[in-house]
């Protein structure tokens, strides 16, 4: 009986903090024809105690991002390269930031480049207490990078992507957001029940 109780555990604590580790910072959509006009989402979740303050994104060469959506209590700088491209731009909170609960939004408009193949988007989470978080890394690493795959070219390239509005591509993410969350709180929640369990188990065994 303790032995089963000891692994049950075990394999809470294992899927919660699965769950807890697959968060990171991504940009929405995945995938986007070549030549269209995107409106791109950067959700960003905090993952410790420590808040989110700063956001800073590479704008991979495969884009030319042209606009970028106020967000209140944020700010924004950019940075230009060659021909007055914007290569990266850098979201700073105002006031306290994104807490270890939350997640936020930071939106960009541009055009795919023609012969764009996919666009990986490197991004930088500053926390309140200085630490670093690069998410630059492989698919399959600890912190990768975002990718957004391009596909062949649809129509004028007016469109969001598959006959997807911009607009429509922007609540998409935001549902997807939802769905992120909810998967977070169900994980949370199975975890502490399983404690719980634990705990009174242990009482009865006791008593």
């Amino acid at each position: 009986m303790k032995k089963s109780l000891s692994i049950m555990l075990v394999l809470l604590f294992t899927i919660g903090f699965a769950s807890l580790a697959s968060a990171h910072v991504t940009v929405q959509p995945n995938e986007a024809p070549a030549g269209s006009y995107q409106v791109f989402t950067v959700r960003v979740p905090s993952e410790k105690d420590a808040a989110t303050t700063q956001v800073k994104v590479a704008i991979p060469d495969g884009v030319n991002v042209s606009r970028f959506e106020p967000k209140a209590d944020w700010t924004y700088e950019i940075e230009k390269g060659a021909e007055d491209k914007f290569v990266s731009v850098t979201w700073k909170a105002k006031g306290s930031g994104l807490g270890a609960t939350e997640f936020g939004e930071f939106r960009m408009q541009g055009k795919v480049a023609d012969d764009a193949k996919e666009l990986v988007w490197k991004a930088y989470q500053t926390y309140s207490d200085g630490e670093v978080v690069e998410w630059t890394g492989a698919a399959d690493s600890d912190k990768p990078a975002s990718v957004t795959t391009v596909t062949a070219a649809v129509g004028d390239g007016h469109g969001g992507g598959h006959g997807v509005s911009g607009t429509d591509s922007a609540e998409s993410a935001s549902d997807d957001a939802g769905r992120d969350v909810l998967t977070l709180s169900l994980a949370i929640a199975g975890l502490a029940a399983g404690v719980l369990a634990l705990l009174i188990a242990l009482f009865r065994k006791r008593a």
